[in-house]
């Protein structure tokens, strides 16, 4: 086993937006930022299309995003992180802008926003109509290449926290190759966790593959607190073309005007909603859902309230109709609901911070208390923003003065006899997570989700990525199965009314979770 390596730089898991921003709001102090892929590749953020929503109007506040937040949320959202997160949004738009992301601008120069399900205004403010995410991400990268306090290792992944006294002391890391290595401990004096949510963690999803939730699970196995885990966002709109990941049919579409029909051209969503297509997304995913299970054939219209301008404004939807053999000007566009984005993850408080010392999160893979049982759109790219500014702040406040803006470079020399988590056994993780842990729910599916995840996991005990994998997996199974309601995105056909006296977060360590799971098991023999 190689012997530890201890440096002074602050270790940086993932290297989506939060990471980034937060590599650069760091800056001078010395980074090293962990990232699986070549930087830029296979994350989240840059699969944003929507935009980043923010009151940049005169006719709006953030009062009111706040207000609109809350209401999203199913009763869940804590009011105080909702103010505190759309309060400066406007600044982020235009520290961004001043980064070099080019947001769509009108002949005044004026930003150029769109309206969006559940939002009061038009607050989302977008580039190039669906390339949001890879704008700014492409921005951030520019600069962080260009920052030297920031080293960026590429190909390698975070797979276990080192704790010693309920604190964090490094980072176990391998590499991320087709021929894993065996960990590496990196000391570090502070551990930003920024690497994503658990959408991979389902057969149908809109996220990278990567994103299974292994930051998330690392930490809970690590013993930090977990929140909100059960409330998993499905994205209604998926394109429905039997790609993995599936594209995504951005939500600006219908803000646009498009509608949902089904196979013989009915408008299923008037019946649903006063909002129609523009309802909150867990009502119109579980309409999709519906449809689908009925051999309905969900369909997104595009064709008269966008016509031939879809090929030029929304050109990330243009591009994923076309490889699937779509013409979205002539034709309707298949579409499902998929695993989008959790609103469950590390608990963490408005400096950033997680239960464990020297260990803070921001983006996906945390649980602010902002998003509640159901995020409001174009939220996400936003909270990563300002809990990144956040957890720099508190990290550099924690560590003192900076000693010297110049560090050696850590260096690692990975073996080669590391294991690969089994392709097998993640499909059928995946599998049952979309079967019985996905849209709609109920004990049974989860009692079988938390059983099979069990028996996936004595299988592949010896792969920490895999491990970090099943975590997750069993702590929204668990979470799941405790809360017997339907609230937000969390839907259960036993329970399917809201219960006032369950209006509040929940909060699980993976310990509890795994006794549940026990427990199960013991029950289904």
């Amino acid at each position: 086993m190689t012997k530890p390596i201890s440096t002074d730089r602050v270790i940086i898991v993932g290297a989506g937006l939060g990471a980034l921003y937060a590599a650069l709001k760091l800056a001078p102090r010395p980074v090293l930022m962990i990232s699986p892929e070549t930087l830029g590749e296979g994350a989240s953020s840059a699969w944003a299309q929507g935009g980043i929503a923010a009151a940049m109007s005169k006719r709006d506040d953030p009062k009111d995003h706040a207000s609109d937040t809350v209401v999203a949320g199913a009763g869940t959202v804590d009011e105080k992180v909702a103010e505190f997160v759309t309060k400066d949004a406007r600044k982020f738009i235009l520290d961004l802008t001043k980064l070099g992301t080019p947001f769509d601008r009108d002949p005044d120069g004026k930003y150029v926003m769109s309206k969006e399900a559940a939002h009061g205004f038009a607050r989302v403010v977008r580039v190039q109509g669906d390339q949001a995410g890879k704008a700014i991400m492409e921005s951030l990268i520019e600069q962080v290449r260009e920052t030297p306090s920031v080293q960026v290792m590429e190909g390698v992944l975070a797979s276990r926290l080192e704790v010693k006294d309920n604190k964090i002391i490094g980072v176990w890391i391998e590499s991320s190759a087709k021929q894993r290595s065996s960990p590496v401990l990196v000391k570090s004096p502070a551990v930003l966790l920024a690497g994503g949510g658990s959408g991979g963690l389902f057969a149908l999803t809109t996220n990278p593959l990567r994103i299974r939730g292994q930051v998330i699970g690392m930490a809970a196995r690590a013993g930090a607190l977990i929140s909100d885990a059960e409330f998993v966002q499905f994205h209604p709109t998926s394109i429905n073309m039997g790609e993995d990941p599936a594209p995504l049919a951005t939500e600006a579409l219908r803000g646009e005007g498009a509608t949902l029909i089904n196979k013989n051209g009915e408008r299923f969503m008037v019946k649903i909603h006063k909002d129609a297509e523009l309802a909150p997304r867990d009502i119109v995913a579980r309409a999709i859902f519906a449809q689908t299970k009925n051999g309905m054939r969900p369909m997104l219209d595009t064709r008269q309230a966008i016509g031939k301008d879809i090929l030029t404004n929304f050109p990330s939807v243009a591009e994923s109709c076309a490889r699937g053999g779509i013409d979205p000007v002539k034709d309707p566009i298949p579409v499902a609901a998929a695993a989008h984005y959790h609103m469950g993850g590390i608990d963490s408080d408005l400096a950033g911070k997680t239960s464990i010392g020297n260990l803070w999160v921001c983006g996906e893979a945390s649980s602010t208390g902002l998003h509640g049982a159901n995020r409001l759109a174009s939220n996400g790219l936003l909270e990563a923003l300002v809990f990144a500014q956040t957890c720099a702040n508190g990290i550099n406040e924690k560590l003192g003065a900076i000693k010297s803006a110049t560090m050696p470079m850590v260096d690692i020399q990975f073996d080669s006899s590391g294991k690969l988590p089994d392709s097998v056994a993640v499909a059928r993780l995946r599998k049952t997570m979309t079967d019985h842990v996905g849209v709609v729910r109920n004990a049974k599916g989860l009692r079988t989700a938390l059983n099979i995840i069990e028996q996936l996991e004595d299988d592949q005990n010896d792969c920490p990525a895999f491990l970090n994998m099943t975590a997750t997996a069993t702590l929204i199974a668990a979470s799941a199965l405790l809360r017997e309601e339907s609230r937000g995105s969390h839907f259960r056909d036993d329970f399917p009314d809201e219960v006032e006296a369950l209006n509040e977060r929940s909060h699980i360590h993976y310990d509890e979770a795994l006794k549940i799971r026990q427990n199960v098991a013991e029950e289904m023999i």
